[in-house]
């Protein structure tokens, strides 16, 4: 029942409403336009053993309309295969270059990124690679340290990085033809020797990962980026030979990793585990013993050999390059284990999709077509992983390498 005691209590709430809704008006902000993301840089490593191609090019990308700007030459040097970028520095970033010569002139070469708002390059010094074929290099987190893959001088290098940027000379050099590193593949032709062909850094930065596809092993070294030595390697394997570990990547959660398998064009998914000991860190690898095909069933495995691996920072997605199905494979993440199921399978718009990569806004995927000489940008849905077009292709002589700065 309303009595008028109650209704007179009730006023001084009633007053209070409108002054309670205009604080909130005020106090609330305005629905401000989202501001369109500014364009970024991309650096294309190239093979210049091949066409006219004559080092590391350089566009521009709008991450807004997914639209790119004719690549030009930034720097030349030889046989830029793959790139780095160390972490930014006082304002100041430097990217790093493996010249994959197959001969004594393979090198490392440290570039400065001199201009922030051309991404013009400045070369600070060129050093060995400590062996022959340079495929791959990678910078700890702190950018004290840099690791080097030499395909086919099967070994790995470490080195530290100066204040300048400019690498020291080698400081490790580990030589993979060591027994301790596991007997050859049974591929002849390409399992001959040991062939490392990544060099990764865990995501806690305590340990190098290197895959090996002449043994069809994954070695693992703690690390120490201060000085750039490497402990003993423990080395762990998927029980397949001939499957040839290529890349891997990391899952955002640090506990999956997925390794792409060049010879039998297979995907690995291993459970990642570390110890917290600072005097014999270990880091450990369990096969989960679930391999996925990147390519179709019908396709054969003999015309084919896969390339790249990447996962989406939300973790839900994982992309592969397939060389000679010419194709990109999607697959989604169970969050509960991390098993794969396939999404997609799309043509690459090109030949010898060599490498590709995620801009850093994830609605664009950029795939470098190595033996069609052009770089092909796909659209991709968050929600559903799946990657559309090409929306565009430039020319692009032999691209082997895109990294986003």
């Amino acid at each position: 029942m309303f009595t008028r005691r109650r209704f007179i209590l009730t006023l001084p709430a009633l007053a209070a409403v409108p002054r309670i809704a205009a604080a909130q008006s005020f106090l609330t902000p305005f629905h401000k336009r989202p501001v369109p993301p500014q364009p970024v840089f991309v650096y294309f490593g190239t093979d210049t053993a091949k066409g006219v191609s004559k080092g590391i090019y350089l566009s521009r990308f709008d991450p807004a309309s997914g639209l790119m700007t004719s690549p030009q030459l930034a720097a030349e040097t030889l046989r830029p295969s793959f790139l780095a970028l160390s972490p930014n520095t006082e304002g100041h970033r430097h990217l790093y270059a493996t010249n994959e010569a197959t001969d004594a002139s393979a090198s490392v070469t440290s570039f400065l990124i001199a201009d922030s708002a051309t991404g013009a390059l400045r070369p600070i010094n060129q050093v060995p690679s400590a062996g022959a074929g340079p495929c791959y290099v990678s910078l700890d987190a702190t950018g004290e340290a840099a690791f080097v893959a030499n395909y086919y001088g099967s070994s790995i290098a470490s080195y530290r990085v100066l204040p300048s940027g400019a690498l020291t000379g080698p400081i490790e050099r580990i030589d993979y033809k060591n027994p301790k590193f596991g007997h050859r593949g049974p591929n002849a032709a390409r399992q001959d020797v040991p062939h490392p062909h990544s060099v990764h850094i865990s995501p806690d930065n305590r340990f190098l990962l290197v895959n090996d596809l002449g043994s069809d092993h994954i070695s693992v070294f703690a690390i120490d980026p201060a000085t750039a030595r490497l402990g003993p390697p423990a080395l762990f394997s998927n029980d397949r030979p001939g499957s040839g570990p290529r890349h891997i990547a990391f899952h955002p959660n640090g506990r999956w990793l997925y390794s792409i398998n060049e010879l039998d064009s297979t995907i690995d998914r291993f459970l990642w585990t570390t110890t917290s000991s600072r005097t014999d860190p270990q880091g450990l690898l369990v096969n989960t013993g679930a391999p996925v095909k990147t390519i179709a069933p019908s396709f054969p495995v003999a015309k084919n050999t896969a390339a790249e691996v990447a996962i989406s920072l939300d973790g839900n997605f994982l992309y592969a390059s397939n060389r000679g199905e010419d194709s990109l494979v999607v697959f989604s993440i169970a969050p509960t284990d991390g098993a794969l199921t396939l999404v997609q399978r799309i043509s690459c718009g090109g030949k010898i999709p060599r490498h590709f990569t995620l801009d850093p806004s994830e609605r664009w995927l950029l795939c470098g077509n190595q033996d069609s000489a052009s770089v092909t940008i796909f659209r991709r849905d968050s929600a559903s992983g799946r990657i559309a077009g090409p929306t565009q292709s430039l020319p692009l002589d032999s691209p082997m390498f895109s990294l986003f700065a």
